[in-house]
């Protein structure tokens, strides 16, 4: 019995190999560029540019970058090769999100950065990639649409106020395909980016220019050639304001002179209390003591003038400090977008050279619009204090306080009124959404991105674009009616 099973096992095998040696072979797709790139994904006949970036073997640290070749394909075409310096970026997306973003510098190859150009915007050397927030072990997503930093970049930009500019990408790394990403300017210095008169150390004028941000501590060169799993549980550093990288507010966010020394541990228990301006340019590593003394001098002074003008009496030496007009678009951009990080984080200041304190660009809407919780929709961002207890970071005293100042009031009634009718109307929000939707649908990149960052059902993808055209509708008439009774 055991024979008549094994000659029936064999025949079969003997026939299998038979049938299928008689058969055409059968050809196995391999989607690649023009170029013979092999790609991680089928991008099919996608307009959206296809970026693949390779390590040679290097693993991705948090800093410093490493080297890779970046290729840009758009219709599997290859249409640009660059050598790129590439690190992981991010504080507590980094830590939180599977989908990492990225910095990297342009290089030639002697390893020096270089300017160039990518997909028609301005030349520079620096640049980002910043993918949505996907954590795949808890189940969420912030942003869903894909769309959040793009849509705000550009209200900001269309209503002339610089904000980073930037094309939605496809990326690829080291093989592996990693969805949709905003492929966008660093914010800096530069003639086409963040135009204001350079300061080195020899500058004489303490004046400007000037770009500071109040947001988390930077970790620092110190920090280089750490292993990523002390960045990826590095909360403390977020919190670790030095001397070097950062001067503190001489009040705290309830308008008091602050009494207890600065630079203390992180999350120390009266850290709340606090408002720190980190150096972004010039850098801490670089910016001269008298620049330093300078610069807190003029915020003391700004903040000061604040704090004791009489508005009822026709007070406003503030003014001679601040632009007020970007004071003004920066707060109605955030508002819009109920931007819950913007204020007391992510937040740039610029100082030109003989000239005011101006704020912007804006930067980070990864959960705002309406995924922006911890604020009410029908409550300014700017009342965050009211609904938030002692967080580490909690919203500087500047704005109830110029709320308070009829005439700036005034400025941002007179502002909103303009750009509703314009560009801020609701047809063009609604049509600004419509159209990036389309633009990454019609390409299928919704579908290839979700094929691999989907962590949940709980909503499609075009609920979320309604969702986030109906939260511009209503958070627009909300700010209507209250913006009409200042």
């Amino acid at each position: 019995m055991q024979g008549t099973v094994r000659n029936i096992f064999w025949i079969g095998v003997i026939s299998l190999f038979i049938w299928t040696g008689c058969k055409e072979p059968v050809e196995v797709f391999i989607p690649k560029g023009d170029d013979g790139q092999v790609f991680a994904i089928d991008t099919e006949d996608s307009e959206i540019p296809y970026v693949v970036i390779d390590t040679r073997g290097a693993s991705i640290p948090y800093e410093p970058k490493v080297q890779a070749q970046m290729k840009i394909y758009q219709e599997k075409k290859l249409i640009q090769t660059q050598l790129i310096d590439i690190e992981y970026r991010g504080k507590t997306s980094f830590r939180l999100s599977d989908k990492k973003g990225f910095n990297f510098e342009t290089i030639d190859e002697a390893g020096e950065g270089i300017d160039v150009s990518f997909l028609g915007l301005p030349k520079e050397e620096d640049w980002r990639l910043i993918g949505h927030v996907v954590n795949k072990s808890e189940k969420y997503i912030w942003d869903r649409s894909l769309m959040f930093n793009q849509v705000a970049y550009d209200i900001s930009n269309q209503i002339g106020k610089y904000a980073s500019r930037g094309k939605f990408v496809e990326i690829e790394v080291n093989g592996e395909y990693m969805g949709v990403y905003y492929l966008c300017e660093k914010l800096k210095r530069d003639s086409q980016r963040i135009d204001i008169k350079s300061l080195n150390t020899s500058s004489t004028n303490l004046t400007g220019g000037y770009i500071l941000k109040i947001d988390k501590a930077d970790a620092g060169p110190e920090h280089d050639g750490k292993p990523l799993s002390y960045f990826l549980n590095n909360w403390d550093d977020d919190a670790r304001y030095t001397s070097q990288n950062s001067f503190r507010s001489g009040y705290d966010v309830f308008r008091k002179q602050i009494n207890f020394e600065a630079f203390r541990p992180p999350y120390h228990p009266d850290q709340y209390l606090e408002t720190y301006f980190m150096y972004e340019y010039p850098k801490a590593e670089d910016i001269t003591g008298a620049q330093k003394i300078y610069i807190a001098d003029y915020l003391q002074d700004f903040e000061t003038a604040l704090l004791q003008d009489d508005f009822g009496a026709g007070e406003r030496s503030y003014a001679d400090y601040i632009d007020i007009g970007s004071f003004v678009d920066y707060f109605l951009i955030n508002e819009l977008c109920r931007n819950v990080d913007a204020y007391r984080i992510s937040t740039f200041l610029v100082k030109d050279r003989d000239g005011k304190l101006g704020m912007g660009p804006v930067w980070d809407f990864n959960i705002g619009f309406d995924e922006g919780d911890r604020i009410p929709m029908n409550d300014w961002v700017i009342n965050y204090n009211n609904y938030v207890n002692k967080d580490p970071w909690m919203m500087p005293f500047w704005w109830e306080r110029l709320m308070e100042d009829q005439i700036f009031r005034q400025a941002v009634k007179t502002r909103w009124t303009t750009l509703r009718g314009s560009t801020l109307s609701t047809g063009n929000l609604q049509k600004l959404v419509s159209d990036t939707s389309k633009y990454l649908q019609d390409n299928n990149a919704v579908t290839r991105n979700y094929a691999k960052w989907e962590v949940s059902a709980d909503r499609t993808y075009d609920q979320s674009v309604l969702d986030l055209q109906n939260f511009l509708s209503q958070r627009a008439n909300w700010m209507d009616g209250k913006i009409g009774a200042f």
